[in-house]
């Protein structure tokens, strides 16, 4: 992740965060598609072509919630003809040893909604599925981090927590992997947690029109 957003990012994964002085860091967007807000602790970093006095004249000073707030990302959609996405809880893990337990066998079907889903998000998308009707996708998505996302046909089992844990044994030893997924979605919230994740912040990704999911 060779860029201003992927240094914060790594530098989050490791447990070194900006500084939680209640400002805001404006960054240029990694690629001509990620464009967001990312909010660690009393500090917020806004990932967009934009001018860094542009978004002071809309997030007054100390306003710790003014940069996900609805006015601001409204702003800021009209601003980048995008719309806001999901606020999403960000976590990350680190990788694990040896092959994923967890049968999975890997598809080449690219008509499953989630990873319809994650093809308009990620680049080198890949996924897995269980024979009990699980669902796993792996890729490089906002900065080039390794994302993972899941679904399950029938929660309630662990196959969540164990596809979850299984992304960690897929990605390169020397790399961490990320995962956002919406607060009121508990089961996923309790899922990833279970399986090692560890939350760093909130994240919003602003899409464009009709590109919301």
């Amino acid at each position: 992740m060779t860029s201003p957003l992927g240094n914060v990012l790594a530098a989050a994964a490791r447990g070194s965060f900006p500084p939680p002085d209640g400002s805001v860091t404006v960054l240029p967007q990694p690629s001509a598609r990620d464009v967001g807000v990312l909010a660690f602790t009393c500090h917020a970093v806004v990932f967009a072509d934009v001018e860094p006095s542009w978004v002071r004249e809309r997030i007054s000073p100390g306003d710790l919630a003014g940069p996900l707030a609805p006015p601001f990302l409204t702003a800021l959609g009209a601003r980048t003809g995008r719309e806001a996405n999901n606020i999403d809880m960000v976590t990350v893990a680190g990788a694990l040893p040896g092959p994923p337990p967890l049968e999975l066998v890997e598809t080449a079907d690219r008509g499953h909604p989630r990873a319809v889903r994650s093809l308009r998000h990620r680049d080198e998308v890949r996924a897995w599925a269980t024979p009990d009707g699980g669902t796993l996708t792996l890729g490089r998505g906002v900065a080039g981090r390794w994302e993972m996302s899941f679904e399950v046909a029938d929660s309630g089992r662990g196959l969540g927590r164990g596809l979850a844990r299984a992304a960690r044994h897929l990605i390169p030893a020397d790399e961490v992997l990320w995962a956002q997924v919406a607060p009121g979605n508990a089961r996923s919230v309790r899922a990833v947690l279970a399986a090692g994740f560890l939350p760093v912040g909130a994240e919003v990704l602003m899409v464009p029109p009709g590109d919301r999911g």
